[in-house]
C-alpha cells in the first residue's frame, strides 16, 4: 500500500495547487495526474528491478525480460495518455485492462514469495496478495474508471 501514497500524495497537492492557482480544486486534472504519476513511476521500476520483476511472470511466458521492459514502456505512455484529454478514455480504459492482466503475475509472485526488489524468494507471500495487492487493484481499477473515463 505504500506505493499508494504516491497517487493519494499527488492527488491532493495537484488539488491543493488547483485550489490555489484556478480559485477551485481541479478533480478531473488531480486524479488523473495522481494516476500518471503512479504509473510513470511504476513503469521506471521496471527498469530499476528488472530481475525481480521478471521472476514475477509465469513459467509458461517466454522472453520475460522483454515482457518486463515492455510492460514498464506501456506503464510510462499509459501515464502520457491519462493526462491527454483526446485519447484519455481509450487510455483509461486499455490501463484497466492492463491491470487485469497484471495481475496474474503478482499471484504467481504471492505463490513464489518473491521480493522484487532483493530478486529473491524472500517476499511477503499470499498475505500481501490478500491484505494489500488485491486491495490495490480494486483501488487502482476503481479510480481509473472514476477519473479516466466517469468524469471525462
Amino acid at each position: 500500500m505504500k506505493l499508494l501514497s504516491i497517487l493519494f500524495g499527488t492527488f491532493l497537492l495537484a488539488l491543493l495547487a488547483t485550489f490555489v492557482l484556478q480559485g477551485r480544486p481541479d478533480f478531473l486534472f488531480s486524479g488523473n495526474l495522481g494516476m500518471a504519476v503512479f504509473i510513470i513511476f511504476t513503469g521506471f521500476s521496471h527498469f530499476k528491478f528488472q530481475k525481480g520483476m521478471a521472476m514475477m511472470i509465469p513459467d509458461f511466458v517466454p522472453g520475460k525480460m522483454f515482457w518486463v521492459y515492455c510492460t514498464g514502456v506501456l506503464e510510462i505512455a499509459a501515464g502520457i495518455g491519462l493526462m491527454i484529454p483526446s485519447i484519455r478514455e481509450l487510455t483509461a480504459i486499455l490501463l484497466i485492462i492492463f491491470y487485469i492482466l497484471v495481475f496474474i503475475a503478482n499471484i504467481n509472485s504471492s505463490k513464489k514469495n518473491i521480493n522484487i526488489f532483493k530478486a529473491d524468494y524472500t517476499g511477503p507471500g499470499m498475505q500481501y496478495l490478500y491484505r494489500e495487492r488485491i486491495p490495490m487493484q480494486i483501488i487502482l481499477i476503481a479510480w481509473t474508471i472514476y477519473f479516466g473515463i466517469y468524469l471525462n
